[in-house]
């Protein structure tokens, strides 16, 4: 049962394979070497009679220890030296091995120290960010349950209890607490309708994507139409400045991340005015829709497209469609899809969205 235990560990470890192939080709080259030695040594004795027999006998003696000696003394030397330099090459796998088995329980590891640039480096750096991405998208599950429960749990507690004093009898029912209620009803809908259309862009395959020929002067103005009534009620003036392009991509998706770009703008603007540009740069069209609002710290600018990332919590309940911290990140989402990039440039109040599509 031993023999059968250690030859199962050998088969285990990857350090042990290595230091037994390299022993197996030491003794090969070994026995091969020393043996054409002693073969050419005495032939030599044989062929010219330098000693006598009882010499030739003991020189042929002499020569197997020599040899055998000197082929255990190197394999023993070699096999130290070839340890030690695999247990080092090896040893960031063995890291590896634990880091892994950590993530593979429930926990994130530390990053993997990269010691090389080889191809365990390159594994290694590789680890780290598998795992950076994975923890990423854990917290992002974990905010979003949070931030859906939460934006749930408010509006259907209003209508509950309302509804509930309703059939008790306890208040009666007039315009005002309907229109609360109906209120509450909207929140729910818009919240439950933008997790659906980011469901639908997530799933969606670049193929299966609509394109058409796109007018970018038409189909900004038309989507900044819908919003007059409430620029008009906030006293907000919009400067368009759009170069004429067509490009081919799809309609539904860039009226969706212009509509939700817009109405971003308006929820958090502090100023009078809000711009919006469109130009031709390269292969791609740029569009830009700028406005004045709160400072928004650097280390924040790159969460702001993050899922149901606020940067004021306390104002998301201002009946808007950005107050789910949902519309960015379906821009984000759409814009990926249709191959181009998003970002947000910002200088102390003055924040301007800008996304970039393919023209073709």
């Amino acid at each position: 049962m031993f023999p059968i235990k250690q030859f199962a560990l050998w088969k285990q470890h990857v350090a042990w394979k290595l230091i037994g192939v390299n022993i197996l080709v030491m003794l090969i080259v070994i026995w091969l070497v020393g043996v054409s030695v002693k073969d050419f040594a005495c032939l030599l004795v044989a062929q010219y009679q330098l000693v006598g027999e009882e010499r030739n006998y003991f020189f042929d003696r002499t020569m197997h220890f020599y040899l055998i000696r000197a082929s255990i003394l190197a394999v023993v030397v070699a096999a130290i030296i070839h340890f030690v330099f695999i247990k080092k090459i090896l040893s960031p796998l063995k890291r590896l091995t634990q880091s892994t088995r950590q993530l593979t329980s429930g926990s994130y590891p530390k990053p993997v120290e990269v010691s090389s640039a080889d191809e365990i480096g390159e594994l290694a750096r590789h680890f780290n960010a598998m795992t950076l991405t994975l923890k990423q998208t854990e917290d992002n599950r974990k905010r979003m349950l949070s931030s859906v429960s939460h934006d749930l749990r408010t509006p259907l507690s209003n209508l509950h209890g309302y509804l509930e004093a309703l059939r008790n009898g306890v208040i009666v029912g007039d315009r005002d607490l309907y229109l609360s209620l109906l209120e509450e009803t909207r929140h729910i809908t818009r919240l439950v309708e933008q997790l659906h259309q980011l469901s639908v862009w997530e799933d969606r395959q670049t193929g299966s994507i609509a394109l058409s020929r796109i007018h970018m002067h038409e189909l900004i103005l038309r989507s900044t139409q819908s919003f007059q009534l409430e620029l008009q009620s906030k006293n907000i003036e919009l400067d368009i400045s759009v170069e004429q392009e067509i490009i081919e991509s799809d309609e539904d998706g860039l009226k969706q991340v212009l509509t939700n770009l817009i109405q971003n703008a308006i929820n958090y603007n502090t100023g009078q005015m809000i711009w919006i540009s469109g130009v031709v740069e390269h292969h791609e069209y740029r569009i830009t829709v700028r406005n004045i609002g709160e400072p928004l710290p650097e280390e924040l600018q790159e969460l702001i497209f993050e899922r149901f990332y606020r940067t004021d919590p306390a104002r998301h309940r201002g009946g808007n469609t950005s107050g789910s911290g949902l519309g960015l990140a379906i821009v984000k989402e759409i814009v990926k899809k249709l191959g181009g990039n998003v970002g947000l440039t910002s200088k102390n109040n003055m924040h301007s969205f800008w996304i970039t599509i393919p023209r073709n």
